[in-house]
């Protein structure tokens, strides 16, 4: 295998011409011919270049609206060839092809034309064959052949003809032909995505081809000594955590962005609504609350568990004011998403060296459809996201006494953070803040009781006259399946009940209630997070 070789030709066909001046300026200053297509042709004849034409080097002409143009033996044999094989060079002689040494192409805008609504035919014709089939060849054949398809390589490729006379490096060469099939296999995924789930609206493909691309080395994992990295996925997603601007702090960790995803997921369900601030700690909830200040929000959510709010992750859905930060920097806080923050709390935040700063500039529809995939051992699990969420008209009441207003809202309350806590979960609302919050639990009572805990010491803490839980409603995850975690509920003060329903015990679920005096309802959905 070669390591220098010379670029005399180089094959020219771009869609996105950006840094094509500097390029072909350095490659023409060293005699190598550009042989080119269409649009590109013209565009470095503008900037005063000799090009040849290939339809001039295959004695055919573009034909088929274009479709039909780089697709022949002189064109594929020019670089498949490899240079050092006597069969091969006699075939290329036999037959009058030209050896071609470097190639620079990108693909046909299929993502951005099939964001942007293109109909059926405009996003089919946006479907490239011939430039895959030439980033193929070169990078197969990258012993003799670079392969350039990104601008951000340009300059590489400028500075080694600089320094090896005219040639390229086998390292560079083997590092462009690593990124060459990266780039078919994602450029094709995205189109077996689009045929399998925006054409024919398949839930399920018989075959699911996904790529994504690496945005950066974190600091480790769930642990210090795993290593770990955040990817993004190829082509068409919804902007979310990934996506957030770091202005400021540590480098993340694992562990941080799947807290703070997990934040900005909950704090998004309220997007609509009044001020409202999450506080999470491993991927749970540990106080949320609405408020007509942001500030207001974030006293109340710290009330419901300062303790687990302690290094924890807090997400907002308004911009962050400075009343916001000067309050939330008064304890140690790892990470902090908001969808933007003033210029005040800006620089609030900044005296906090440490603290990482994520402004997403906008919250993401909780709504949204896709799916969702957890790695198991030999395989993926895979399954729409929970989107789900329940209006006062599908809720059913099922005991004698009907909720008030203000327990119907705090229910509803109640029940959007629920689906955001790791199952058994068990959740007391009132007045648009957390009472309390039991989580992850492996039987609901217990979920039920360590809330009530929370809510007692919170009371104790802040000199309350009573826990917040009195009064309160609480939501379930899922179904009571026994009367014990609903009367533990009770015990707690909670006045009303939200949950699913659909026990074979409901009957003594409800019966329990009525005898407690409590008003249930049912939603008929269910919101487990393992």
């Amino acid at each position: 295998m070669t390591d220098l070789v010379p670029v005399r030709r180089a094959l020219v066909s771009l869609s996105d011409k950006s840094g094509l001046e500097g390029l072909a300026g350095a490659l023409a200053a060293r005699g190598v011919e550009l042989v080119s297509t269409g649009g590109t042709a013209a565009r470095l004849r503008e900037l005063g270049h000799q090009v040849r034409d290939v339809s001039d080097l295959t004695g055919f002409p573009e034909m088929m609206d274009g479709r039909v143009k780089t697709l022949h033996p002189k064109v594929h044999g020019g670089l498949l060839a490899v240079r050092d094989n006597a069969e091969h060079v006699a075939a290329m002689e036999a037959h009058g092809i030209a050896a071609i040494d470097l190639v620079v192409v990108n693909l046909y805008p299929f993502e951005a034309t099939v964001m942007r609504g293109a109909d059926r035919d405009e996003i089919i014709e946006n479907i490239d064959i011939g430039g895959p089939s030439m980033v193929r060849s070169a990078a197969k054949n990258h012993a003799h052949v670079a392969i350039l398809t990104d601008p951000a390589d340009y300059d590489a490729l400028i500075e080694e003809v600089e320094r090896y006379d005219g040639a390229t490096s086998l390292a560079l060469r083997k590092r462009l032909a690593a990124k060459a099939f990266a780039l078919t296999a994602a450029y094709d995924s995205m189109i077996s995505q689009w045929f399998a789930f925006g054409d024919q609206g398949e839930r399920f493909p018989q075959t699911w081809t996904f790529s994504s691309k690496l945005r950066m080395g974190l600091r480790y994992g769930e642990n210090p000594h795993q290593q770990s990295a955040l990817y993004v996925p190829v082509g068409p997603h919804a902007p979310g955590i990934a996506q957030a601007e770091q202005v400021q702090g540590k480098e993340l960790s694992y562990n941080n962005l799947n807290d703070a995803n997990a934040a900005l997921e909950l704090a998004a369900e309220f997007r609509d609504g009044p001020a409202a601030v999450v506080i999470v700690k491993h991927a749970n909830p540990c106080g949320v609350a609405n408020g007509d200040t942001l500030v207001g929000a974030w006293e109340d959510a710290l009330a419901c568990d300062s303790v687990s709010a302690f290094g924890g992750i807090v997400a907002t859905n308004r911009p962050l004011d400075a009343a916001t930060a000067e309050a939330i920097t008064r304890i140690f806080t790892e990470v902090v998403i908001a969808p933007g923050a003033d210029d005040e709390a800006r620089a609030i935040f900044a005296r906090k060296k440490n603290l990482r700063l994520l402004l997403t500039g906008g919250l993401p529809d909780p709504a949204r459809g896709g799916q969702a995939i957890a790695v198991i051992a030999g395989g993926l699990l895979v399954q729409d996201r929970d989107n789900g969420s329940v209006t006062p008209d599908q809720l059913k009441v099922v005991t004698r006494r009907q909720p008030t207003d203000e327990e119907l809202r705090d229910c509803l309350f109640a029940w959007t953070v629920a689906k955001h806590v790791k199952s058994n979960a068990i959740v007391y609302a009132k007045g648009g803040v957390t009472a309390g919050i039991g989580a992850g639990q492996m039987n609901r009572r217990d979920s039920a009781r360590i809330a009530a805990i929370k809510a007692r010491e919170a009371a104790e803490k802040h000199g309350w006259s009573e826990p917040r839980t009195v009064a309160s409603a609480v939501a379930s995850d899922a179904f009571f399946p026994f009367a014990d975690g609903l009367l533990a509920a009770a015990e707690a003060g909670a006045t009303a009940v939200i949950q699913p329903g659909g026990s074979i015990r409901d009957e003594e679920v409800i019966a329990a209630a009525d005898q407690a005096g409590l008003a249930m309802l049912f939603t008929g959905v269910r919101h487990f997070r393992h």
